[in-house]
């Protein structure tokens, strides 16, 4: 759970990010904005693979358990 929040939080900082750097100009800092969301969504989609591979083994292991 912490985990999506810090992907979340990463999105948010770059978006802040690319907007600012839009408005000002600044092409740097907008790259380095799209860089951020870029890595909270692939960390984003990463954690929700883990989730359903994890519940995919717990199905599984239960289903031995019986």
């Amino acid at each position: 759970m912490a985990e999506e929040k810090d992907s979340k939080l990463e999105q948010a900082k770059g978006n802040v990010k690319e907007t600012v750097g839009n408005a000002t100009g600044d092409k740097e800092l907008e790259k380095e904005g799209k860089d951020d969301k870029l890595a909270g969504k692939a960390k984003e989609y990463v954690e929700n693979a883990s989730d359903k591979a994890n519940d995919a083994i717990d199905k599984v292991s239960d289903k031995f358990k019986k």
